[in-house]
């Protein structure tokens, strides 16, 4: 036991400065003054503020580059979570927000906002295991029963059984989760809802839960991190993130009972069945989707904008930016392992676009 604590103890020594360092540079904005909803800066550059989910953040600082050269207009999102992203938008301290637990509607209509569908990803299982051969397989019930802390060692019999002829260490497994409120927590537990009555009656889905075992890390960032330096670690996160971080990621078992690798191709086909209704401020779900080669775990992340904005122009300026990153970042998003939205779907975003209206009643955007 002495040993796990000074393990955790050192994995907190390298993780807690890169946290604070990140909670600097979230916080500088408002430092400035320049809280998003305000002025226009009267220089010539301009800059609109966004705020929340980690899941689409690698994505968003190469659109925002784009986009910045593109018309000189700086994007200046701070990953806080998606907990984080609804607050500051609901408080109109920024000029977006984003999240990948869509609001439902009633929650929309209360909160006077409009939200979209700007990017779908992967969450992927990674984890370090030093002396694993091959690859990892995994069901939704022994993840669920992971995270339950029903299953503790890697050579547990049921990991055993999933991995014929694959050496497994007799290694004590640590649960890696997201200590902030998480639209990819949201994400992951309500895949582990539908694979796991246990996890469903006992747990459930949400932005934040009790969890019943394991490590907490802050965003996406801090969960790779923690992955990486806990030997015997499996986390959930979103796929750029362990991919950037060079950590093996689970082949899982899908609805379909077809053991899937985690790839752009395999969260597009999760998607190509989903049912994007407007009306319903797009809300869907992409976890546990049918088709032999659908990914089990696909989240979308939406932003989120007051229907209502005190400054049209800083709204005009933020659908603009995604309008451009809907035309011009597809690229990026399969560089990084996203999956750009269908054309059918950002048309539908631009007309839920008239929705956002200045205080003479107009659109923002025509």
């Amino acid at each position: 036991m002495s040993l796990y604590h000074s393990q955790i103890r050192n994995v907190l020594a390298a993780i807690v400065p890169m946290a604070i360092l990140l909670a600097v540079s979230c916080e500088r904005p408002q430092e400035t003054g320049n809280t998003g909803q305000g002025t226009a800066a009267a220089s010539s550059d301009v800059r609109l503020n966004g705020a929340g989910a980690t899941f689409p953040a690698p994505l968003y600082a190469q659109w925002a580059t784009a986009f910045k050269q593109a018309t000189n207009t700086e994007i200046n999102y701070a990953a806080i979570g998606s907990g984080g992203g609804i607050n500051q938008i609901e408080a109109r301290t920024v000029d977006f927000g984003a999240t990948d637990d869509p609001l439902k509607i009633e929650e929309l209509q209360k909160n006077g906002l409009v939200q979209f569908p700007a990017i779908i990803g992967g969450v992927v299982l990674a984890y370090h295991v030093t002396g694993i051969s091959g690859d990892l397989k995994l069901d939704g019930p022994a993840v669920a029963d992971i995270f339950m802390g029903k299953i503790k060692h890697w050579d547990d019999p049921r990991i055993r059984e999933l991995n014929a002829g694959t050496h497994l260490p007799h290694t004590a497994i640590t649960p890696v989760y997201r200590s902030d409120g998480s639209g990819t927590s949201a994400i992951f537990t309500t895949y582990l809802s539908k694979v796991s009555p246990a996890w469903k009656s006992s747990i459930g889905a949400g932005k934040s839960i009790q969890w019943p075992t394991g490590v907490g890390g802050k965003g996406n960032p801090g969960v790779a991190g923690f992955i990486k330096q806990i030997a015997g670690g499996i986390g959930y996160v979103e796929y750029s993130y362990a991919n950037s971080n060079s950590l093996p990621m689970a082949t899982l078992k899908n609805k379909d009972g077809q053991f899937v690798r985690p790839t752009s191709a395999t969260f597009a086909a999760a998607a190509e069945s989903a049912h994007w209704d407007p009306e319903n401020g797009f809300n869907v779900s992409l976890t546990e989707q049918p088709g032999a080669e659908s990914w089990p775990i696909v989240g979308v992340s939406f932003i989120l904008v007051p229907a209502q904005p005190k400054d049209p122009e800083r709204a005009k300026g933020v659908v603009s930016f995604f309008d451009h990153s809907f035309k011009h970042g597809s690229a990026d998003a399969d560089k990084l392992g996203y999956v750009a939205l269908p054309a059918s779907v950002t048309d539908q975003v631009r007309q839920a676009w008239a929705g956002i209206k200045g205080t003479d009643g107009k659109p923002v955007w025509q």
